[in-house]
């Protein structure tokens, strides 16, 4: 099986749902998890070994949280799972919400990969960066802003992947589609039936779940993928396979 044998391991995010259960399944593949997330996320699990609180929007923040994660070791993986996007349409992006949803999506999950390359370099057995993406990067689905900033981090990834491949670190993106988790909860609490028409867009019949991305994104850190560099991965219950929507109208 997978296993990381106590090796270090950092999680953005680790607070929310998709962040819970990377750091489930972590542990159960012996990772030494080094939680982050913002002041007051519930980093309270026994399963996170070490908990860091900052702001990936605050760059002096993202330094300082790089230098307190080598004290413990160089990591064996850096997993960038921190999003958030509320602007929904181009009619709801003003600057202040474009610079904040590019900071946290892209800005600060760069800064803080930049910061760490050095001391993953040339570790045994190889060290890898897992950076949480979207659909929205590749075809539009709402969300402008966290959208350029996701197509932004598939391309920050490419860059890692092509220059520091010779240094023994890999690069790779998880794409999600909707995932079922409590960022669907203010547009629930808007529109009820939004579920019901949402699920018609994936020819899986339903949203992908939390621990679904979470066992993608583990086996992309992990040794199993070491061949694996450069490499964007749907898990989106085949939204980006095809239009079923549309094949179901012209099929009428």
């Amino acid at each position: 099986m997978m296993d990381f044998e106590g090796r270090n391991v950092v999680v953005t995010g680790a607070g929310g749902g998709v962040g819970t259960a990377l750091v489930s399944c972590l542990d159960e593949l012996n990772a030494r998890v080094i939680g982050c997330d913002v002041e007051g996320a519930d980093l309270s699990s026994p399963a996170i070994a070490r908990a860091l609180h900052f702001d990936l929007a605050d760059d002096a923040a993202v330094e300082k949280a790089a230098k307190e994660i080598c004290e413990d070791g160089a990591p064996a993986a850096v997993i960038s799972n921190a999003g958030w996007t509320r602007a929904e349409t181009l009619a709801d992006v003003t600057p202040d919400n474009l610079a904040h949803e590019m900071d946290l999506n892209f800005r600060g999950a760069a800064l803080l990969s930049r910061a760490l390359i050095p001391a993953m370099r040339n570790q045994p057995g190889g060290s890898a960066f897992v950076f949480v993406s979207s659909v929205n990067a590749l075809a539009h689905f709402g969300n402008p802003a966290y959208s350029a900033a996701k197509a932004a981090l598939q391309a920050w990834m490419r860059a890692i992947a092509t220059e520091e491949g010779r240094n023994g670190i890999r690069a790779n993106v998880v794409v999600p589609g909707s995932i079922m988790t409590n960022a669907w909860t203010h547009r629930i609490e808007q529109k009820p039936e939004i579920m019901d028409k949402v699920r018609r867009l994936y020819p899986l019949g339903r949203l992908v779940e939390p621990a679904e991305v979470a066992r993608t994104i583990a086996f992309l850190a992990s040794p199993w993928a070491s061949g694996v560099t450069g490499a964007a991965v749907p898990v989106d219950a085949g939204l980006t396979g095809g239009n079923l929507p549309f094949l179901e109208l012209i099929s009428d």
